[in-house]
């Protein structure tokens, strides 16, 4: 499930990409054709936004006209499979988050085989899932939740943007760890789930930097813990999870680029050599560590592939163990 932002955040971010020169037809060049950088997500998301930040930089770097293309439903899946099934001929590339690597172990029969199918392109960049709660309840720490959750068992509630997502999976492992699990009220995006957290409906909201940031400078949540492997500067304050008492615990949302299994190696290498180039535009850097939270990590293929595979390794076996299912 997408990342839903503000409607604040948001109309910020689309004010400066409107800033961008309109896209032009180019000669045949690149590896010929329209490029298409497929979305699984609709608009809204941090997702979509990425790609239309990078899309006017590759579209002059390419010198072939690329455009950016939603296709949504059964939590990215359906556009990915898109991906998959695509011919491997440089001219589709998928563009996605977190959630890839969660699908194959909280959907029924996916279509493509996520290791596969897919082939790591560029790993863009990471924000830490951060854990608030209401200016109205309690917790000030991560030691509060547990031992409310310990004295209370059933009785402390946490929203993420739905079943299945990387907040949802994180915390279930943080309260096997702590022996004192929470309980889960997923919602449908992170706009709602968060809402109700600010209203004292539930006690908890789990879910990215990104989504959680504005209200946290507007003072109508509280961080309590941040799950990156360190802490990042807009919450210099705030400790990790693993300075909490969790050793080796990190959850994380991120963004990268794959592309079809068997996609030439030079389409690969010159693909993700010219989405590292876009992003020395400073007004992209910008947007995406200011708005969104984004450290930005530049990884190739190679590290990449091995992110995806290891993320498989941690989150599945939660997802299993405790049946979880997304929708």
């Amino acid at each position: 499930m997408a990342t839903r932002f503000t409607r604040r955040t948001v109309s910020a971010m689309l004010a400066s990409l409107a800033a961008v020169p309109a896209q032009r037809a180019f000669a045949q060049g690149w590896p010929g054709g329209v490029t298409r950088i497929i979305v699984p997500f609709p608009p809204g998301g941090s997702v979509d936004p990425i790609a239309r930040m990078l899309q006017p930089e590759l579209q002059a770097r390419l010198e072939a006209t690329v455009i950016v293309e939603n296709r949504t439903g059964a939590s990215g899946s359906i556009g990915t499979d898109a991906v998959a099934k695509a011919e491997p001929d440089g001219r589709t590339w998928l563009f996605t988050f977190d959630n890839h690597v969660l699908n194959p172990f909280v959907l029924p029969k996916l279509p493509f085989d996520t290791e596969k199918d897919l082939e790591p392109v560029y790993l863009l960049g990471k924000a830490p899932y951060v854990m608030c709660t209401g200016v109205g309840k309690p917790y000030h720490k991560l030691a509060d939740v547990f031992a409310a959750a310990k004295a209370k068992p059933d009785r402390i509630t946490y929203s993420t943007p739905g079943p299945g997502s990387l907040g949802h999976l994180a915390t279930v492992l943080l309260g096997k760890r702590a022996g004192a699990p929470l309980v889960h009220v997923p919602y449908k995006g992170g706009g709602p789930a968060l809402n109700d957290a600010i209203a004292g409906h539930v006690d908890l909201f789990v879910g990215s930097a990104a989504v959680a940031m504005p209200q946290i400078k507007d003072g109508k949540v509280r961080p309590i813990v941040q799950m990156g492997h360190k802490r990042i500067a807009a919450l210099p304050d705030v400790p990790t999870a693993m300075e909490s008492g969790f050793p080796d615990f990190a959850a994380e949302a991120w963004w990268g680029f794959f592309a079809p299994a068997k996609t030439p190696k030079n389409l690969i290498a010159r693909f993700g050599a010219e989405v590292k180039a876009g992003l020395q535009n400073q007004k992209i850097v910008n947007l995406l560590t200011q708005s969104l939270q984004v450290t930005l990590v530049n990884e190739g293929p190679d590290q990449f592939r091995q992110f995806v595979h290891d993320q498989m390794k941690l989150w599945g076996p939660v997802a299993v163990e405790n049946e979880i299912k997304s929708g």
